[in-house]
């Protein structure tokens, strides 16, 4: 962009890319502050955080996660500490991917559809990216709910069908959300910059109000929710215990008239002479069918392939996040009652609603006090 005389769309491009590294740093670093001693790294603290400094958090933990894998993989008597040792580090690491995805690959998505927008041209080599970067997406978001389900015991893992499905509604719901962000932007460029602002604020007030508790303190209490807000600017992400039913329907109905004045706007303020007069029957006859598609599909989800049908046919029951039970779930922890992933914990709860919201206060790697 930078050589091509548009150093606007290169400055952009490297913020969102530093915003993001440094967010998910941060997260990483505290992260491992908190974890309990015995599953801290070995490497001195001062190391460590050279290596987030250095935007190579993510990657030393990566890195960690491939050793302790290998160690459970080749052991020859399971070690039952160090299998949950591996779900201790996975866990931290597919949220944090999830994180790395919204922050930076989703503004970035945006940015080049509507950079192609502005400009016309295409190569093939950006409608391989743009079209990776929405598989991407939705991979994320099913890699860290399979990652929460394998978090509880006595969980029915997704099926092949219900995982196609999550995977599908999700991807859906996002391509029209960044469409109609990148058709407002290519008429009003920095009408943009303020819609952002505002709808990110409305959604870190929300997230505010439903009482999160994932980090240990304040202030990086307010970073999670900050990254929490820009998620929802894209996607559904719950954060509360309880039903979700009446939260989702709120959600996605601002999101669908957020979205739907969007495109009204841009079809407004486009010349009738304009050269991207295909982009209305792409909004017509693909945006709007594919957010009602992928609504269509989340309520297939949650009411013919959900783990939860596979139980109550036999009998048992499985928590949702759209319902209520009758059981707590139970956590997989390491043998000793004091080392548990905390995180992991209260965003399993706020997934699987508990039908008596726990109400003790857990320090990360503490039992409840």
């Amino acid at each position: 962009y930078a050589r091509r005389g548009q150093p606007g769309w290169a400055a952009l491009s490297l913020a969102l890319l530093a915003g993001a590294s440094a967010a998910a740093q941060a997260c990483s670093w505290l992260w491992l502050r908190s974890d309990p001693p015995a599953l801290r790294p070995a490497l001195p603290a001062a190391l460590l955080a050279a290596l987030h400094l250095l935007q190579l958090g993510f990657f030393y933990r990566c890195l960690r996660a491939l050793k302790v894998g290998w160690k459970v993989c080749w052991a020859k008597a399971e070690d039952e500490d160090e299998q949950r040792h591996m779900a201790f580090l996975s866990h931290d690491i597919s949220m944090l991917r999830l994180f790395e995805t919204f922050l930076e690959n989703t503004p970035q998505l945006t940015l080049l559809l509507y950079i192609i927008l502005r400009t016309n041209k295409a190569e093939l080599s950006q409608g391989l990216g743009i079209s990776t970067a929405f598989l991407c997406v939705s991979w994320s978001l099913l890699d860290y709910h399979q990652s929460l389900r394998s978090f509880l015991q006595d969980k029915y893992e997704l099926s092949l069908g219900s995982s196609i499905i999550y995977f599908l509604w999700n991807l859906f719901l996002i391509c029209p959300r960044i469409l109609v962000v990148a058709l407002f932007a290519l008429l009003w460029p920095y009408g943009v910059a303020v819609h952002f602002p505002l709808v990110w604020l409305a959604m870190f007030l929300w997230v505010s109000l439903q009482g999160t508790d994932f980090m240990e303190s304040f202030g990086p209490e307010q970073l999670y929710r900050a990254m929490v807000a820009v998620i929802l600017y894209f996607s559904w992400f719950n954060v509360a215990q309880g039903r979700t039913l009446h939260r989702s329907i709120i959600y996605h109905s601002f999101i669908l008239v957020d979205s739907t004045l969007l495109a009204f706007a841009w079809f407004w303020g486009r010349a009738p002479s304009e050269e991207h007069s295909y982009l209305l029957l792409l909004v017509l006859c693909a945006a709007l069918p594919c957010y009602l598609l992928g609504l269509g599909l989340r309520v297939t989800y949650y009411r013919w392939l959900h783990p939860n049908v596979q139980v109550q046919q036999e009998g048992g029951y499985d928590e949702v996040d759209a319902g209520g039970g009758s059981d707590s779930p139970e956590f997989r922890s390491f043998l000793e009652p004091h080392l548990v992933n905390r995180r992991m914990q209260w965003l399993a709860q706020s997934q699987f609603s508990l039908s008596k919201p726990a109400r003790q206060h857990f320090l990360n790697g503490a039992s409840a006090v």
